[in-house]
């Protein structure tokens, strides 16, 4: 059986660099990021360290592709999903630990 994903979007403090990605287990993968589990890495090199966005997805493969659109996409659309699901950009890692 195959497990689902998750498209998500981090951020720094000040709103200047995304990153997206995708995984099998956000708050996992979260806490890596904001823990710079991984110093050489992207997001612990640029401080993106706050979940603005996050999309379950049924099947991993599903996921994969939106990653893939999204990063395909400039920043303005890339803003507009934030905008969608977070207007205010606060950070959605708690919201995960609290369902």
């Amino acid at each position: 059986m195959k497990r689902g994903g998750c498209v998500y979007i981090m951020t720094n403090k000040m709103h200047t660099v995304l990153y997206t990605g995708v995984t099998s287990d956000i708050m996992g993968r979260v806490w890596q990021h904001k823990n710079k589990a991984y110093p050489g890495s992207f997001t612990a090199k640029y401080n993106c360290n706050k979940l603005v966005y996050y999309l379950f997805y049924p099947r991993i493969e599903e996921a994969i592709a939106a990653e893939k659109a999204i990063q395909a996409g400039n920043r303005k659309n890339k803003i507009k999903l934030i905008d969608g699901l977070n207007p205010k950009w606060v950070d959605l890692y708690d919201d995960l630990i609290n369902e």
